[in-house]
């Protein structure tokens, strides 16, 4: 059978890819920011099928050609039985690459930590988080922007938003959303505050939201701005003191769904309602990719990445070094390593949880 036949779907990505690449070549296009964007984050998607279908065709065509000549060459016929091993391993990665992919893993990400139970010593542990956070985002490359933040005078955070970024059109398993998407839920540690004179182990929890960040003119989402209630408010900081004498951050509500945004940390007003009417694309944006995977039953987000932000996805015991994930067993001791940023043994576990299921699928 002709490849083309036993994988359509890859012989329409591939012209797909190349209708994408005439599109990107035209100088309208090129010039134009954020249509480079969406079309190189499509072409970034569909490069990892385009690259497992031509190796899986070459080494089809490899395979032909040594078993024409097996029955006179013996090295030939060595050759081909190499091939045919090459190829199964081949086809295996083109059937994987066919799996439809989240359509926001390329996409960068908001997220959210809020302190939660347990006082001062939650919003300390918060500030952890952040800085495991940005240290990771460090190492990917990638950069860290905070949108607001409401701190604590022991240096803890009550709650803050930030968004993270790639540079340029990462492919979609490189994307930041690919990775940070398991992130959100309850985060639980287990440690002696430094408030504790007694040195007992306490128990407090931080939570982390995470959604895929909008693009500024993305087409999927609407808001008509009658439906924006905009309050303005003095910026404040830790403890809750002014930060500056204008009032310069914006409370933005949606009032068909009441979804609330603030943002304090531009250096105007106008920067501040930008920021903040992005933020709220990417909200609803996440609202409504939700509800499209629950009403068709497929939870597009998998198993791993649960919907209910309440779930307890991970415990981080510091007398035993000790983290562990609650949704794919992992358990390692090298929890000062992972708070220093290297998250990402932890985060494949959830990644290859998450394939293993859309594998099941197919």
């Amino acid at each position: 059978m002709a490849q083309e036949e036993q994988f359509p779907a890859a012989q329409s990505a591939c012209d797909e890819y190349a209708d994408l690449e005439r599109q990107m070549s035209r100088q309208e296009v090129a010039s134009d920011p954020n249509a480079m964007r969406k079309l190189g984050r499509r072409h970034a998607e569909l490069s990892v099928i385009v690259a497992a279908y031509h190796r899986y065709r070459q080494i089809a065509e490899d395979l032909e050609a040594a078993q024409e000549m097996a029955d006179d060459d013996e090295e030939f016929a060595a050759e081909a039985k190499r091939l045919e091993s090459q190829l199964s391993a081949a086809e295996e990665a083109l059937r994987t690459a066919l799996i439809p992919r989240d359509p926001d893993d390329a996409r960068d990400t908001i997220m959210e930590i809020k302190a939660g139970t347990g006082g001062d010593e939650a919003a300390l542990f918060a500030g952890d988080l952040l800085r495991m956070y940005t240290r990771y985002a460090e190492k990917r490359g990638w950069t860290v922007a905070v949108q607001s933040e409401n701190g604590t005078e022991l240096g803890g955070i009550k709650d803050i938003q930030i968004a993270i970024r790639a540079k340029g059109n990462p492919a979609p398993e490189d994307g930041v959303w690919a990775s940070l998407k398991y992130e959100g839920g309850v985060h639980r540690v287990q440690r002696i505050p430094v408030t504790e004179s007694q040195g007992r182990i306490q128990t407090s929890a931080a939570g982390v939201i995470v959604f895929p960040e909008a693009d500024e003119d993305d087409d999927e989402i609407d808001i008509d701005p009658k439906d924006l209630k905009i309050d303005i408010f003095m910026s404040s900081g830790p403890g809750g003191q002014s930060v500056n004498t204008t009032y310069s951050a914006v409370r933005m509500t949606h009032i068909p769904t009441g979804v609330v945004v603030s943002m304090q940390d531009e250096k105007s007003q106008i920067q501040n309602r930008a920021a903040a009417l992005r933020v709220l694309k990417s909200r609803l944006l996440a609202m409504k990719h939700e509800q499209e995977a629950a009403e068709a039953a497929d939870m597009r987000h998998s198993q791993v990445r649960s919907l209910d932000r309440s779930e307890r996805i991970r415990t981080y015991n510091f007398p035993e070094n000790r983290i562990v994930d609650h949704r794919t067993n992992y358990k390692a001791y090298n929890l000062d390593q992972v708070l220093d940023g290297d998250l990402q043994a932890v985060i494949d576990s959830d990644v290859q949880a998450d394939e293993a299921e859309r594998l099941s699928r197919d």
